[in-house]
């Protein structure tokens, strides 16, 4: 991806009412995400450098930090946790609607057909179901971001 195709895509992000584009092509990655009036650019490519001059109307804000009940990295294979994956690409949300009270949280005991997210694709809110029952041992994805087909959202210890 070169400096003029990312600014060009940057243009036409800016000028439409997209709140957020996510490209890649081979290993270059590009992602921008509006939310309110700051703009946040996460640009990581591989082959060729970005220099800072692209034109953007807020800085480059720093990844947040993850939440406690946010683990960022799955358990190992071998711990006997069941991970519930997405079964779609889309949105993850944790709870029903902002401000609520998420679905479950780290430590909650499931049971089968027990909505743990939602996951928006296409405008349509998709509830994710627990398949075991057990305790939840971590939530794997951020509240708000995008998921991919088969991408971990939860580890649960069964019992």
């Amino acid at each position: 991806m070169t400096i003029e195709e990312i600014k060009e895509l940057l243009r036409i992000f800016n000028e439409s009412g997209v709140a957020e584009l996510e490209l890649q092509r081979g290993e270059n990655r590009l992602r921008v995400r509006r939310s309110g009036t700051n703009q946040e650019i996460v640009v990581p490519v591989a082959a060729a450098p970005v220099i800072a001059t692209a034109p953007v109307a807020a800085p480059v804000a720093a990844a947040p930090a993850a939440p406690a009940n946010v683990v960022t990295k799955a358990p190992e294979p071998d711990s006997g946790h069941v991970l519930v994956k997405s079964p779609i690409v889309g949105t993850f949300y944790e709870s029903p609607a902002p401000g609520s009270a998420s679905f479950v949280k780290v430590g909650d005991s499931v049971e089968p057909g027990q909505v743990l997210c939602i996951i928006e694709s296409m405008k349509l809110m998709n509830e994710i179901e627990s398949e075991v029952s057990g305790i939840v041992a971590a939530k794997l994805v951020e509240n708000g971001r995008a998921v991919e087909y088969g991408e971990a959202l939860f580890a649960i210890r069964p019992r």
